[in-house]
């Protein structure tokens, strides 16, 4: 019996590690974990782009270092307190390092729904604009004739981005008692938010397509690994004190470089096989 267990076991170890394996080979593959960096470049190069950010940047300092003081001052230590009987001596950094992604959470929820909802939109928008996809961008706002890629963005026609949902607030705090495994248990955290994070950074893309929630659904579960990768890396960079906003953007921006890069995938494909169909067509009369 003890021995038909262990073999099961090894064999369900053995099938989650090749399915890591092919996942780990589709996200290497597409790329996307450079996304994030290459944003982190477009952003920098292009001063346009800093406009949204800029006009809210004192009052996320002032929302993020209020959270974040408040959060180590009546938390740190009952939460050390805890840690120490799982991490040791590592509690202290693991403690600091939970807090640090406690704060960012916490402030998302309030800076994504009051502070920043208008401003990732223009910059999602204004990125896909500055990389002549007005076309898409065309199907959900006006858009002007002049200006720079910000400022030739007019008003909405659809509805932004969504505000932080529950069920994501549920996963974090579901997620959360991972952080209580030393090492492992925190860099699964770390995959597991990057993995719902990553199912998020195309929800503008997707609106501008028009694209029902089934379509959306099936087109994530066939990129699951590619669009993890993402989240990832764009987690990781959210984590980082102070900078965190400004990575929240960046990542904005890479998200949307992503979404140019589809689209431009996709018209090739249509201009590759529209001379075949008509040609099909012709033999077909």
């Amino acid at each position: 019996m003890a021995g038909r267990l262990a073999g099961r076991a090894q064999e369900v170890a053995k099938e989650d590690i090749d399915k890591a394996k092919v996942m780990l080979n589709d996200a290497a593959r597409s790329g996307s974990y450079l996304y994030p960096i290459k944003g982190i470049a477009y952003f920098l190069t292009h001063p346009e782009l800093w406009k949204p950010l800029r006009s809210r940047l004192i009052p996320y300092l002032t929302l993020y270092t209020g959270v974040l003081g408040s959060m180590f001052f009546f938390t740190y230590l009952p939460q050390l307190a805890i840690m120490a009987f799982v991490n040791g001596p590592l509690a202290v950094f693991t403690t600091a390092f939970l807090i640090l992604n406690e704060s960012s959470t916490i402030t998302s929820i309030v800076s994504k729904n009051y502070l920043f909802q208008d401003a990732i939109l223009d910059t999602f928008d204004g990125t896909l604009v500055a990389r002549n996809s007005t076309n898409i961008v065309a199907e959900g706002r006006e858009l002007k004739t002049r200006g720079d890629s910000i400022q030739r963005l007019g008003k909405a026609l659809k509805k932004p981005f969504s505000g932080f949902s529950i069920n994501e607030l549920i996963r974090y705090f579901m997620y959360l008692p991972l952080n209580f495994i030393p090492v492992v248990g925190t860099v699964a955290f770390i995959l597991l938010r990057g993995r719902s994070r990553g199912n998020a950074v195309h929800d503008r893309y997707f609106q501008l397509k028009g694209w029902p929630a089934s379509r959306k659904s099936k087109w994530l579960q066939e990129h699951k690994a590619p669009y993890a990768a993402f989240g990832t890396v764009a987690t990781l960079l959210e984590m980082v004190p102070v900078a965190s906003v400004l990575f929240s953007f960046t990542n904005t921006v890479g998200a949307a470089l992503w979404a140019a890069d589809i689209e431009a995938k996709e018209s090739e494909m249509t201009k590759s096989t529209a001379p075949e169909l008509r040609e099909t067509a012709d033999k077909a009369e």
